[in-house]
């Protein structure tokens, strides 16, 4: 299973979804459903806006977790 651990470095870093809105153009819709573990797909482009609006890599914004 894969968790993704946005709301975490958000809070880490202090930050609002308002603020990563800005930071990474994506919608304010796209980055909710993120932030409250609503979706299934998180398309790559997103994944490098994000790692690179909360200056994180990958393995600090999505963790495998075997069943």
């Amino acid at each position: 299973m894969l968790k993704n651990n946005l709301s975490e470095l958000m809070g880490r870093k202090k930050i609002k979804i308002t603020e990563l809105h800005r930071l990474t153009g994506l919608g304010r819709p796209t980055l909710t459903k993120i932030y409250y573990e609503k979706t299934n797909y998180i398309s790559f482009d997103t994944i490098e806006k994000l790692c690179k609006a909360l200056e994180c890599n990958t393995q600090e914004l999505l963790e495998y977790i075997p069943d």
